[in-house]
């Protein structure tokens, strides 16, 4: 079996990684994440799954490397990470009673040929209208500091939303598995 690498520190992307394979090396790809002036959010998280890969596949010549990220997009602005339980507060505010897209891009790297292949997948997330009571103990209770959006799907912050429109459910979670999945297929390693 073909080495595999996920180029990423995420817990969440390697829980999802665990639903396809039972063993994968993790590394940090030391990617800088920040979007170039102008860059439209679907292009940045793409560009930045792509530097994942490559970043992450140094020193691996026979390798699949998987970069991922996403980006949430808020009236064609991107939304960061909050950081901070005031910034997950003022970014759910922001975000009530509307649609918020996040498009969550896939690159896997085969280090052996450099050939890339790439997936973005846009999910609509339509959040209810919410109370700033109910923003402070959703923060306090989940610590969202980490999640684009200042929410986490696969926790209470499902409870946040009045619809979800995508053809992927991991997507939302930051990693596309319908498309990981035939990527890994395509590249020969057998997935179910």
């Amino acid at each position: 079996m073909r080495r595999l690498v996920l180029g990423s520190t995420s817990r969440y992307r390697a829980e999802l990684l665990r639903r396809l394979v039972p063993t994968f090396e993790q590394r940090a790809p030391g990617t800088d994440e920040t979007l170039r002036p102008g860059e439209a959010p679907a292009e940045g998280a793409l560009r930045l799954a792509m530097a994942k890969a490559e970043g992450a596949a140094r020193g691996w010549p026979d390798a699949l490397v998987i970069g991922s990220d996403q980006i949430a997009e808020l009236d064609g602005d991107a939304l960061g990470k909050p950081g901070s339980a005031e910034g997950a507060r003022v970014q759910l505010a922001s975000c009530a009673g509307r649609e918020v897209r996040f498009h969550t891009a896939l690159c896997l790297l085969d280090t052996r040929d450099g050939r890339r292949r790439t997936h973005v997948d846009t999910t609509g997330v339509r959040f209810r209208p919410l109370a700033e009571a109910e923003i402070a103990r959703y923060v306090e209770r989940e610590q969202p500091l980490d999640c684009a959006g200042s929410f986490k799907c696969e926790g209470l912050g499902i409870a946040l939303f009045e619809r979800i429109d995508s053809s992927d459910p991991t997507a939302l979670v930051g990693l596309p598995l319908i498309a990981l999945a035939r990527m890994l297929r395509e590249a020969g390693l057998a997935v179910p």
